[in-house]
């Protein structure tokens, strides 16, 4: 008579039919519980055929749900594959199912995470849903757009300073109304430098004869070609993200049409400028519709922002409990290792968490206003230090984030003065406990502030 798997293995079973994966780039090793086959693990390829016929294989025995580990991109494939045959699929941190040392096989791993799995010891890690996962993807797509179209930047600028057009210097960006008419028109064939300056825009601050000054250069035919072929290089990459834009949109058209119209109108925008490398079409509009709340009329997120916040952490935060749950996933929560009753350490982790990286640029930005969080950055980067104070802001953000996004509370900026008066309510009320332990009573004075 063949031993339970909790018997075998002296822990508690907690799924029956559950199943380990060890993820590779060119095979996958599957592991099932011993007891419901003569053969409980096998090896499949990585081509589709090959998925279809392990999902054909759990399902025929019966397999519930599947844990295996986040392993580069190769899990991508594997996760869908058998998300759409309808089992629970459980992607797991690599952290959390480390194998037993010194037993480093495939074989071993997936047992390993099979039996982790059946005990019910693997967290699953954040997977959003198929739409939201979509409008990830193009997100992040359009972002190595743009660090693509940032490299030719830094080309076309070289080739200027190859031939000694000081553009750079008096304009605030080459890629800017001016600088790309002048970067077109010498890729064109123009070489005075008078009538380059004549293209300058009537916001630039630099004067027509500064600009000439500046554009009078050393042309030479293999650094005209250089800049030609940078410039057409960005080009493609402009007509790209026209390209990812419109997918954008559509995405965000298509989930919006599932969700009820607001009933309040959208609020008027904080600010009316242009961000630069804004999408184009009207994000604000489309994300009202689509959580129910101007997540912009928080100090510190933009539109584009807000964008991919959403894209990244999906519309329902009910996943996570509570806002500290939410931060904790962030790692913008304090760290917790303490052994003997003594705090060892109370950083917090390190992570490459794009969400946290998006917080922590919102936190920089909003220190420099005059709001109540940029009060409390300053207050803070006074006390403690700017790193500590990037990291706090951002997990306020964060908190205000969540409550938008699961309870719909709308934010209101209390002003910059409000942490200062919550600082003098708790000094005055600590003195006034301090003053009664001894006796006294303390008395506020008129006109003395």
């Amino acid at each position: 008579m063949k031993k339970s798997s909790s018997e075998r293995h002296g822990l508690p079973v907690i799924h029956d039919r559950a199943a380990g994966i060890d993820i590779g780039s060119r095979f996958h090793v599957v592991a099932v519980p011993a007891d419901i086959t003569e053969e409980p693990v096998q090896t499949f390829k990585a081509f589709t055929a090959d998925l279809e016929r392990m999902a054909d294989w759990l399902v025929d025995l019966g397999i519930t749900t599947v844990a295996m580990e986040s392993t580069g991109v190769y899990w991508i494939p594997v996760y869908e594959i058998l998300e759409t045959r309808g089992l629970h699929v459980v992607l797991a941190n690599a952290r959390d199912a480390r194998a037993v040392p010194g037993r480093k096989t495939d074989v071993n791993d997936a047992q390993w995470i099979q039996r982790l799995h059946a005990c019910g010891l693997l967290r699953a890690s954040f997977h959003p849903d198929r739409e939201i996962a979509a409008l990830r993807s193009y997100l992040r797509l359009r972002e190595r757009h743009l660090d693509y179209a940032a490299a030719h930047i830094q080309h076309m600028q070289k080739a200027l300073i190859h031939m000694n057009l000081q553009l750079h210097h008096v304009v605030a960006d080459v890629t800017g109304a001016t600088g790309m008419r002048i970067i077109r028109a010498i890729v064109a064939g123009e070489r005075n430098a008078a009538t380059l300056a004549t293209m300058r825009d009537t916001r630039c601050k630099s004067s027509i004869e500064t600009i000439q000054s500046a554009l009078v250069g050393n042309y030479q035919p293999e650094h005209v070609f250089a800049l030609a072929q940078a410039l057409a290089m960005y080009d493609a990459y402009q007509a790209q993200l026209e390209i990812c834009d419109q997918q954008i949109a559509q995405s965000l058209i298509q989930l919006s049409q599932q969700r009820p119209s607001p009933s309040d109108p959208l609020p008027k925008p904080r600010h009316r400028t242009r961000q630069p490398n804004a999408l184009n079409f009207n994000v604000r509009a489309l994300l009202y519709q689509l959580v129910g709340v101007d997540l912009t009329q928080i100090h510190g997120i933009g539109p584009y922002l807000a964008l991919r916040l959403v894209a990244e952490c999906g519309t329902d935060l009910s996943r996570w409990r509570t806002a500290h749950h939410f931060t904790s996933w962030l790692t913008l929560a304090p760290g917790c290792r303490i052994s003997g009753g003594k705090v060892l350490s109370a950083h917090t982790r390190k992570t490459k968490n794009r969400v946290t990286a998006l917080l922590r640029l919102a936190a920089v930005t909003i220190g420099k206003t005059s709001t109540a969080l940029g009060a409390f950055y300053r207050r803070l980067s006074a006390r403690i230090g700017k790193a500590k104070a990037v990291t706090a802001t951002a997990r306020k953000i964060a908190i205000l984030f969540y409550n938008a996004m699961r309870f719909g509370m709308a934010y209101q900026d209390p002003g910059a003065d409000h942490y200062e008066q919550k600082y003098r309510e708790r000094v005055v009320k600590g003195l006034h406990r301090r003053a009664a332990e001894f006796g006294f009573t303390l008395q506020a004075v008129e006109g003395v502030s």
